[in-house]
Parts: C-alpha cells; structure tokens; sequence
C-alpha cells in the first residue's frame, strides 16, 4: 500500500468511529485524520483504544470553516476524504431545520471547495488521476478480492477521492403494499430463514430523489453538490446511501440504544403510531468494511447503496430487543413488554425504506456478514457490558473526558 493521507470527517461519532478504527488498524501506513466538531454526538471515548496509534491524529474542527480546512488540507497534503459529518436525527432536524441545512449543505460545500482548490494547485497527481479515470476503465489485479487499483499513467500520482457517505432517507418512501410480509427477491450470506420483504419496490442507485423531511432534504442537497462538482470540476468523487445503521458507540437518542438502555432502567419505550412502520437495518461494522472498499475500488462519480437486505417493522425490531435484553439480565420472558408506549406519529414519517444493494454486491463483492438477530445479540449486550459509557454519554460527564484526556497532553489540535 502506497503511503495516503485521509481526512474521515465526524470521525468521533457512530459510523465515523467504526471507520477511523478499521482505518487505522488495517493501513498503519496510511496517516489519519479524525477531524470533528464534537458536537453533543461526538464523543472521542469511542476511540480510546486507538488514540496512541502513530498513524493517528484528531482535529477539533467545524466543517464549515472553509479557511481552516483549506489549511489542513495543505499541512498534511490530502489526498483523501471520507465524509461523515453530518447533522443526523429526524427529530431534530424537524425543530431546527436550519442547523441542518447549514452543517449538512454550507458544511459539504466548504470541504468539496477546498479540496478542489488543493487538488487543483498540485502539479500533476490530481491532474493525471483525473485524465486517466476520463480515458479508461480501472485494471483490476487478477485474483486480489479486493480488486487493487492500478494507475496505468504513473506509479507516483495519487488517487484523490472525495468520498460523500449519504443516506436512504434522500429517496423517500417506498410503498408497504405487503404488510404481511413476502419472500425477498434477493438473499445474502447474512440473510436469515425468516427475512421479509414489505413491498415490490426497492431503493435503487437510480431512485429518483424525494426527500420528506428537513434531514433528509439537506443530505439530498449535500449530494447534489457532491455530484455538480465532478460534473462541473472533474472532482474524484464517489456517493453512498446507506440504510439505517446498528451496533456500538450510537449516541442513545437513536432508537436501539435508546431502547436497551430504557428496558435497563424499566423506562417507557415510546412508539411511533402503531410501530407500523418498516426501515432496513445495517451492522455498523458491516457499513464501515463497506465504505473500505468502496473508497479504494468504487469508481469515480458513480453511487453505490449500502443497505442490510433487512427489512423490520418498529414494533418488530423492539419486540425483538425486548426478549433479547430481558433474557441476558435473567428476566422472565415478556417482562418488559409492558413498557412499550404507543405515541402520536412522527410528522411525515415514512412508511418504508428498504435498499437493493445488489450492485456494491455484485462489482465489489461486498455483503452484510451478519444475520440481524446475531447483530442485535452483539449490541444488547456490549451496551449492557458499558453501562459506564452510557451513563457518562447521558450524564454529559463524557465531556470530560476531553478535557483531561486531550488538553492536558496536548494531543488535541483545535483549530479556529
């Protein structure tokens, strides 16, 4: 592997953690930047076990700040971005539409304009990766299933790629014309006996965009602008949606760990309608090998879904979580049913999501590894074996942690 300098932005939070983790793990070669905001969903105790890694780096930073990042960019010499940072819950973007236009749009602006400014001002490894991806198709090494990227130009350019990670919600919803539930069309490894589909139709790479919501609408535009600049530019970029994610490190506002931590302390478990409504669930870990390979094999300006070929209903999922939680703390079976709380429904919400990933299957050999039920077994019980981590996320002394752990030793970089 040729020495690369990447940027994975949001990387204190959910997703971005399980990335900069695989990233720093599996190219010790590669240096790291994790460059977040740390807003109330950025927690940097999600990467304490790689903190110390000599190919690793933080910087505090807002997105938005096109000075700063154009400066990073040129200090540590670029030539890859991951971008996850995002504003990301439904709920809130629906009370503060305007945060999330201003992170999730201006924030996706300001990174794609200083990587094209950079990009641009070097003498020839942008230029020539750009000329080449127009000219010819990749050479893939026979027998490498991670099918590695040969630049027939030049062995010294570099293969800049501005990676946007987006989301199903941009393609809005699909009908539920099958609530009883049918036989899939499609099957993975992970694929468990009794897997449903909801409907006929399915969110393809060439969904047309109608997003519902203000979250989703300002990632629908985010993505645009991704695209725009590649058309107009002939920036390397690449686009992904992804179905609704699982596993360790969510901020507990997400419904998973929302509700394990709530069966926990016999909290309510509060309910959308009648729970009706279906959403397609991805193992963390799983999204995180995804984006791997797509960052180093995907193609230039194409999109690839990742979904989990998993299909819930709400009501569903939670009985599941229900009788999972219950039986690793040694309740009787059923006991925490009583909990589940029915609410007014959510404004425009939508009925169903649910990604066909065959493509990403097929052209980069990727799949989910996990079956649900060994997914969600995994994430019941690391939030319960961390109760110390959910306590400090709820109480707000995760704060903290920042300040002993990153101030004091002067590892943290905070740029203004």
């Amino acid at each position: 592997m040729a020495k690369r300098n990447i940027v994975i932005t949001g990387g204190a939070g959910f997703i971005g953690s399980h990335v900069v983790r695989l990233f720093v793990n599996k190219y010790p070669e590669y240096n790291i930047i994790n460059l977040d905001k740390l807003t109330y969903a950025g927690n940097l105790a999600n990467l304490k076990d790689i903190e110390d890694k000599p190919n690793y780096k933080f910087v505090k930073m807002d997105i938005c700040d096109f000075e700063a990042f154009y400066q990073l960019m040129q200090d540590e010499k670029i030539d890859g971005i991951i971008h996850l940072a995002a504003e990301s819950h439904v709920d809130r973007s629906i009370k503060d539409p305007f945060t999330f236009a201003k992170t999730n749009v201006m924030g996706t602006l300001s990174l794609l304009q200083a990587a094209k400014l950079y990009w641009e001002s070097q003498p020839e490894p942008y230029k020539m990766v750009h000329n080449y991806q127009q000219s010819s198709e990749p050479e893939f090494i026979e027998g490498n299933s991670d099918s590695c990227h040969i630049d027939r130009l030049s062995d010294q350019s570099v293969d800049c790629r501005f990676y946007h990670i987006s989301t199903d919600e941009v393609y809005g919803a699909l009908k539920m014309n099958h609530p009883e539930g049918i036989e899939p069309p499609f099957k993975t490894v992970a694929s468990s006996e009794g897997h449903k589909a909801y409907g006929d139709e399915f969110f393809y790479e060439t969904t047309k965009y109608n997003p519902h919501s203000p979250y989703s609408a300002s990632k629908a535009s985010s993505d645009h602008f991704v695209r725009a600049y590649h058309d107009t530019y002939g920036m390397p970029t690449i686009v992904t949606n992804c179905s609704n994610n699982y596993g360790p490190y969510q901020f507990p506002e997400k419904l998973i760990p929302l509700f394990i931590n709530n069966i926990r302390h016999r909290k309510p478990l509060p309910v959308y309608g009648k729970g009706e409504n279906v959403r397609d669930w991805l193992y963390v870990e799983d999204h995180a090998r995804a984006i791997d390979i797509i960052f180093h094999n995907g193609k230039i300006a194409e999109t690839y879904n990742i979904g989990g070929f998993n299909e819930w209903k709400n009501i569903d999922l939670i009985k599941v979580m229900i009788k999972t939680v219950d039986r690793i703390l040694g309740n009787p079976e059923g006991h925490s049913l009583d909990l589940i709380t029915y609410v007014t429904d959510r404004l425009g919400h939508d009925a169903r999501y649910a990604i066909d990933s065959t493509k990403l299957q097929q052209e980069l050999g990727w799949e989910p590894s996990l079956q649900f039920e060994e997914g969600i077994e995994k994430t019941v019980r690391w939030y319960l074996d961390n109760q110390e981590w959910m306590d400090n996320i709820t109480s707000g002394e995760y704060e903290k942690y920042y300040e002993e752990m990153y101030h004091s030793n002067g590892k943290l970089k905070t740029e203004n």
